[in-house]
């Protein structure tokens, strides 16, 4: 993992982050960005996508085994170029609210996917060179998908970060702050605790006392450090926003929950308990 490491710690890299992280973020945040980012769908939603192109174009070199299947291999081709379309536009959403380190191999990643674009297009405009070119195509490609698979589970770009949280609390209800300091809560932005290792913010808001995962599920972000206004609980880093009332995404990048603790008031303690925990 040399290679990766390399990438990873490769400043030179960021000269290419900048312009482009501003181009890609030229789409605002809304319904249109949150779709990209798969909040609909409850997790990213580029790895779906990107089956359609690889599919595609491995079909292709398969079929380039045996003769007489020239244009059933070019109709792949160019079914799998119109695809890496919308997959590489949900892809340069995620990646343009990343960490740098994220960032820098995800630039790698998608040169070699313009690359691999590139090399199954020449394949379609030159006939006599197709089978090699798309086996070019093919391997750039396999580079490309090689460098996500890092990007999504050694850099755990894409995953749901609060998915431990059910997991690592411990079942029961557990006592978090006096019910005589509620009141100074009101209005004010969360505040963080404690229960054992793992952080949760307590919010006072018209509706009553809200107790949430203190960390945001897109990559860690400390919640208690964010905002809080109209139900919304909004991440510093990225500006992804959760419902008060049941911790559903309101806006991404983020697109997986936060888990919502249940609370009582019980010998002047406010208490927390998390369904399902353990």
């Amino acid at each position: 993992m040399n290679l990766m490491s390399y990438l990873e710690r490769a400043k030179r890299l960021d000269r290419l982050i900048a312009p482009a992280q501003r181009a890609a973020r030229l789409l605002p945040p809304g319904r249109a960005r949150d779709a990209l980012h798969g909040v609909w769908l409850g997790h990213p939603l580029h790895p779906v996508l990107v089956q359609v192109p690889l599919g595609t174009w491995l079909s292709a070199s398969l079929l380039d085994a045996w003769p007489g299947n020239e244009t059933a291999s070019r109709r792949l081709v160019v079914t799998g170029m119109a695809a890496s379309v919308p997959a590489a536009l949900a892809g340069t959403a995620d990646w343009s609210e990343q960490h740098e380190q994220q960032m820098r191999v995800g630039v790698v990643h998608a040169l070699a996917n313009v690359t691999a674009l590139a090399l199954y297009a020449a394949s379609a405009a030159i006939p006599a060179r197709a089978r090699s070119l798309r086996l070019a195509g093919l391997a750039a490609a396999g580079a490309g998908a090689f460098l996500g698979g890092h990007i999504a589970y050694r850099q755990s770009a894409g995953a749901n970060q609060a998915e431990p949280v059910p997991h690592l609390v411990e079942p029961g209800w557990h006592d978090l702050i006096p019910a005589a300091e509620l009141e100074a809560l009101a209005g004010q932005n969360p505040i963080r605790r404690m229960l054992g290792d793992v952080p949760v913010v307590v919010v006072r808001d018209q509706d009553g006392v809200h107790v949430l995962a203190g960390r945001c599920s897109h990559l860690s972000g400390p919640l208690s450090d964010g905002d809080c206004h109209d139900g919304r609980l909004t991440c510093p880093w990225h500006g992804s926003s959760f419902l008060l009332a049941d911790g559903a995404v309101a806006r991404g990048p983020a697109t997986a929950p936060l888990p919502v603790f249940r609370t009582r008031v019980a010998d002047g303690i406010l208490q927390a308990c998390l369904p399902d925990a353990g």
